[in-house]
């Protein structure tokens, strides 16, 4: 007996992130095909059907300047079992505008009826905007979940986690970084087909799970935007004197206040005490020596101010979620030589030494 498709709708309109939500579409309807047809096998009744839905249907130029025909209108799918809200680009700092948060009656509704949503990346904005996050853990991209957590307080915003489901049944389900849709198709297909289903596609498409959560991939100086010039010209002699020994006293001294209330205005104005900041900006330029020299670990901890290496190993572990030898090894890229023009301007490919 065939099994009924659940019905899947990705979300989309100009600010979406076009590639995460076709990727999306893609995969989904490969489960139960694909394999079957690398193997010469009759395939299966689809699991899922996934469209993709925008609030009127028609087509659209979306961020990168290409034209895109959504599938129809959400009209058209009156009782989805499934809603993806894919990657937004939109300013972590502003509210999201009237055309995002116009969706929200629709998903409270779907919710109501038994809806499973779910969001990749920023989408999970929409998911707080809309108040589905309420009392819930959720994460996001880590540009937004710190913007998400100030402006939502009744989310608990989980930075390093790359996947989440919460709420009654699990039926709200929150993916990290834009790359994460991986992550929540293969969980979406191991909890409603079956985890040898969802095996099956990730060998076909590659997919490898981000076991290791986000914090590896944050810029931890992605941090409030402020108007306080004080604390600005402080972030500012920080980024250049982080490794001296004092930093907090010296970087009270240079904007004329007490460590005290610098402390104090330091936290309301980006959300950290002035350690953590600098703590931040050691590790993260630790993070660019690991991935592009091969300077030892001792040494690096040197070079960004600790005194000792175990410190820095245990910094590096809290911020990062794994010690920098892991981390180093995780992050080494292809290297490649740069391609050049040749004398009538063409590119000349460069090649990868491996």
């Amino acid at each position: 007996m065939k099994r009924k498709a659940f019905q899947t709708v990705v979300l989309t309109m100009p600010c979406v992130g076009t590639s995460t939500a076709f990727s999306i579409v893609d995969a989904l309807a490969s489960a139960g095909r694909d394999w079957e047809m690398l193997h010469g096998t009759e395939p299966n009744s689809p699991v899922f059907e996934a469209r993709l839905l925008s609030a009127d249907g028609k087509p659209y130029t979306d961020v990168n300047g290409r034209r895109i025909t959504p599938d129809g209108a959400l009209r058209d799918c009156s009782r989805p079992d499934i809603i993806v809200v894919p990657d937004l680009h939109l300013d972590p700092q502003a509210p999201p505008p009237d055309d995002v948060m116009q969706l929200v009656p629709w998903l409270l509704e779907a919710y109501s009826q038994g809806a499973i949503i779910t969001s990749v990346c920023s989408g999970a904005l929409l998911l707080a905007a809309s108040g589905l996050l309420d009392g819930l853990d959720a994460t996001s991209h880590w540009g937004f979940c710190d913007a998400i957590a100030r402006r939502f307080p009744e989310v608990r915003m989980r930075k390093e986690r790359i996947l989440i489901p919460a709420g009654e049944g699990h039926r709200i389900v929150t993916a990290g970084g834009a790359s994460a849709w991986g992550d929540l198709v293969l969980y979406l297909v191991g909890r409603l087909a079956s985890q040898e289903e969802a095996r099956r596609l990730a060998r076909v498409y590659l997919l490898q799970p981000h076991a290791d959560g986000q914090l590896q991939y944050a810029s931890l100086v992605a941090g409030a935007q402020h108007d306080d010039r004080l604390i600005g010209e402080a972030q500012i002699w920080a980024s250049e004197n982080y490794a001296a020994l004092t930093p907090v006293a010296l970087m009270a001294a240079r904007v004329g206040m007490n460590e005290r209330s610098l402390l104090r205005r330091f936290r309301k104005a980006t959300g950290q005490t002035p350690f953590e900041y600098i703590q931040t900006l050691r590790i993260e330029e630790a993070k660019q020596m690991l991935e592009t020299t091969d300077t030892s670990i001792e040494d690096i901890a040197a070079e960004v101010g600790y005194t000792e290496p175990s410190s820095f190993r245990n910094a590096f572990r809290r911020y990062v979620g794994m010690p920098p030898s892991t981390y180093r090894k995780k992050r080494l890229l292809p290297a490649a030589v740069p391609a050049r023009r040749t004398a009538s301007g063409a590119l000349s490919p460069g090649n990868l030494r491996t």
